[in-house]
C-alpha cells in the first residue's frame, strides 16, 4: 500500500514539474502513475491534501539526495566543493529536472497557501545545515551566511537552466568564482 502511494506521489511530482500546476489533476496523476482511475483520489481526498503529500514526499526525496551528496568525505578545498555542488546542480537540472521544477512550483504555491512554508523551510534548513558544516570546515568566517548565499545562487542557476536551458550548461565557473569570493 505504501509503495502505491509513493508511486502516485512520484507521478504527481513528474506532472507538476513537467506540465505545471494547472495540469496537476487526479486524472493526470493516475495516468502518469499507470494506476487505475481514482487511485490518487483514494489517497488524497482533495488537491490541498495532494499538495501537502507532495511537499512531504519532495522533502523525503531531497533528504535522500543530500544524504548521498554528503555521505563521502567532506571537500578539502574550494575546487572539490565546487565540483560536488556542480554535480548536484547538473543532476537537479538534468535527470531530476521535473522534481526541481516541482519544488519551485510548490514554493510558488506557498504564496497562496502559507501553511506550506514551514515544511518547505525545513527542507531548506536541512540543506543549509549540511552546507554550513562544509563551509565551516573550509574556513568560512560566516559559514551559515555563506551557505545561504551559495544556495540562493544554486536556486537562481537552476531556475535559469529550467526556464531557458542552455545546451552547454556549465555552472562550475560561477560556483567556483562565488566560493572563491566567499572563502577567499
Amino acid at each position: 500500500m505504501a509503495r502505491r502511494r509513493e508511486q502516485v506521489l512520484d507521478a504527481a511530482l513528474e506532472v507538476l514539474g513537467s506540465e505545471g500546476a494547472r495540469r496537476l489533476t487526479y486524472q493526470a496523476v493516475d495516468t502518469a502513475a499507470g494506476v487505475p482511475s481514482g487511485t490518487t483520489s483514494n489517497y488524497f481526498r482533495n488537491r490541498a491534501a495532494l499538495v501537502d503529500g507532495l511537499v512531504d514526499h519532495l522533502l523525503t526525496l531531497e533528504h535522500h539526495d543530500w544524504e548521498r551528496v554528503t555521505a563521502g568525505a567532506a571537500p578539502t578545498d574550494v575546487g572539490e566543493l565546487a565540483d560536488e555542488v556542480t554535480r548536484f546542480l547538473r543532476h537537479a537540472t538534468g535527470p531530476a529536472r521535473a522534481r526541481t521544477a516541482a519544488r519551485f512550483a510548490l514554493r510558488l504555491e506557498s504564496t497562496a497557501r502559507p501553511e506550506l512554508r514551514a515544511a518547505l523551510a525545513r527542507g531548506r534548513e536541512a540543506a543549509t545545515a549540511r552546507g554550513t558544516e562544509w563551509l565551516r570546515h573550509l574556513g568560512s568566517a560566516t559559514p551559515r551566511r555563506h551557505c545561504e548565499i551559495l544556495l540562493d545562487h544554486l536556486d537562481g542557476a537552476a531556475f535559469r537552466q529550467l526556464t531557458f536551458p542552455a545546451d552547454d550548461f556549465d555552472p562550475r565557473p560561477g560556483i567556483h568564482g562565488l566560493l572563491n569570493g566567499l572563502l577567499g
